[in-house]
């Protein structure tokens, strides 16, 4: 029987997207390196789901086009809808509100994902297969362009997570709900991203488990409600957060332990540099996020074997 695989997402951006609402640098570029070492000690190949200021940078793109013609990695596509050409604002300050790509009218929609899927392809001279949604929102309209670009395979599924309590317009209703959504890969629906269907776009959504029993979320959801509080329950992503290695161990072996034939990992390329993140801010918060990372590669290298989007969608096509 094969190996699991282990898929690496890097949501690669601009740095500190979480506080910087009037300008974005990318000096996180130059900490990338570091981490594709890393990897590659482990033969993984991490995803980087690039966006437009990093596709603009000219070092990100020596470093990406390095790793694409060693195979030592995939580029991806990553949109956020706010500064993604052609830029037509959508709220009073976009940047501030970080409005959901879903909340544009369908030609802005189309025309941002053409813009982006076009510059990605001229700059890295490849098709691009893999993607992202920006702040994961995600719908069926989407879903239908990504197929009519040629990607192949999605990863903007958050099962067990409702993004409607985390508002973009604030006119909108929030971001997509995948409380309800496969936890496992599956070929979607084109008329509901929600279940399989027959269309050619793969979901493969990220490895999240609860953080507590279906009994003791229900308790919380009851009294969340009397209190007029809404949210979604507590979750564990494969995520680091600094010093949760062993909880991303267990919620990588739960998710093995329930059938999955991969594991998925996921970072913001910003959070490799000091400050660039709240959770990561100093040098020794970057020194044991990698202490961190050296375990947890470790300990899957004996259980996983490491793809790329492209590449775990190619191993499901063979198997049809």
């Amino acid at each position: 029987m094969a190996k699991p695989a282990f898929i690496i997402t890097i949501d690669t951006e601009g740095d500190n997207l979480w506080e910087n609402h009037d300008r974005i640098s990318t000096q996180n570029t130059h900490y990338l390196p570091r981490f594709q070492a890393l990897c590659e000690k482990y033969a993984f190949k991490p995803v980087y789901l690039t966006n437009y200021e990093m596709a603009m940078d000219s070092d990100y793109v020596a470093f990406a086009r390095d790793v694409i013609a060693r195979d030592a990695g995939e580029v991806g596509m990553h949109l956020h809808a706010w500064n993604s050409p052609p830029l037509e604002p959508l709220t009073e300050d976009d940047w501030r509100h970080k409005p959901y790509l879903i909340e544009y009218p369908a030609a802005q929609v189309r025309s941002k994902v053409e813009f982006m899927t076009r510059l990605l392809e001229e700059t890295f001279q490849t098709k691009m297969l893999s993607h992202r949604a920006g702040r994961w929102a995600f719908n069926e309209y989407y879903a239908a362009l990504l197929i009519e670009f040629g990607y192949v395979v999605d990863c903007s599924v958050t099962p067990k997570v409702n993004w409607q309590f985390s508002p973009g317009d604030p006119a909108g209703k929030g971001g997509t709900n995948y409380r309800d959504f496969p936890s496992q890969a599956y070929f979607i629906d084109e008329k509901n991203i929600a279940r399989a269907g027959a269309s050619p776009l793969l979901e493969v959504p990220m490895t999240i488990q609860y953080k507590h029993s279906g009994l003791m979320n229900a308790l919380k959801s009851g009294y969340d409600r009397l209190r007029g509080k809404r949210r979604s329950p507590s979750v564990h992503w494969l995520r680091p957060s600094g010093g949760n290695v062993e909880m991303m161990k267990r919620v990588a072996q739960q998710s093995l332990d329930e059938g999955h034939d991969y594991v998925e990992f996921m970072l913001h390329s910003s959070e490799f540099m000091p400050g660039g993140s709240p959770t990561f801010s100093t040098e020794q918060h970057i020194e044991r996020l990698y202490q961190d990372l050296e375990q947890l590669f470790s300990w899957l290298a004996e259980r996983t074997v490491g793809k790329t989007l492209a590449e775990y969608h190619q191993s499901k096509i063979s198997t049809l």
